[in-house]
């Protein structure tokens, strides 16, 4: 028997594809396939909860699988410090149970984030474009967010000052959404599915590095790899670059 697998929000076309993939896979086995109106008691018994719900419920559905001894890969977005601060307390009595929560599944995009940290102390300038689809609910991504966050750790561990920008005037919005000091500007686009591009700039030269999602079948192998790593790191981790072995 492989690893159970309950899939949370295994209707909508993420969780679709998890499905999928997870009946691809001879270590793993779809336990349970639920979404909304189904009983959340009907996971019991899973090793697993793969959650691509909403930011509404995705809370009380980490609860109930922590409850339950269930592991957690959550790639549903909208996760706070405050979100995060309340998982780890749930956590604190359950020392062996595994939840982690990635802004982004593709590998791509994770070592997109990787080299964005280590060019970050070179330059003097940079700031984040990322472009969705108009069916995205949340703006800036999950991906976004966290980009400028390791981005502004990385700064500051190099002691760099504040970027440049003289702008006095500029209407609402027109220089971005400042995420720990970094402007994220967001693109909301019928045709697209999920791109991003880090922009640095210094003296003389310029830096981009850009991640293009094509297909959801690309997040499929970090999901996987998600599921049969959660239960080897206990605790709340964030990120699913913490699960690759990246030196």
């Amino acid at each position: 028997m492989g690893i159970k697998v309950a899939v949370l929000g295994a209707k909508g076309r993420m969780g679709q594809e998890v499905c999928r993939a997870i009946e691809n896979e001879k270590d793993l086995e779809l336990f349970v396939a639920l979404d909304l109106g189904d009983s959340i008691e009907k996971m019991k018994g899973a090793d697993v909860m793969v959650d691509f719900t909403t930011p509404e419920a995705v809370m009380s559905n980490i609860e109930s699988a922590i409850e339950m001894n269930i592991h957690a890969v959550i790639g549903t977005t909208g996760f706070t410090s405050e979100r995060l601060k309340a998982i780890e307390k749930l956590l604190e009595s359950k020392k062996n149970i595994g939840v982690l929560v990635a802004p982004n599944f593709g590998l791509g995009a994770v070592l997109m984030m990787q080299f964005a940290a280590k060019a970050a102390q070179f330059f003097e300038s940079a700031e984040i474009i990322e472009l969705h689809h108009p069916d995205k609910a949340d703006a800036p991504s999950g991906t976004a967010t966290r980009t400028a966050e390791i981005i502004s750790e990385a700064r500051a561990k190099a002691e760099l000052g504040a970027m440049p920008d003289k702008t006095t005037k500029s209407l609402d919005g027109a220089r971005g959404a400042k995420v720990s000091g970094i402007p994220i500007h967001s693109v909301r686009l019928r045709g697209l599915v999920a791109h991003q591009e880090v922009l640095f700039g210094d003296k003389g030269e310029l830096l981009t590095i850009r991640h293009d999602s094509l297909d959801r079948t690309g997040f499929m192998p970090g999901i996987m790899l998600a599921c049969r790593k959660v239960s080897e790191n206990p605790g709340l981790t964030v990120g699913l670059e913490n699960y690759l072995k990246l030196g």
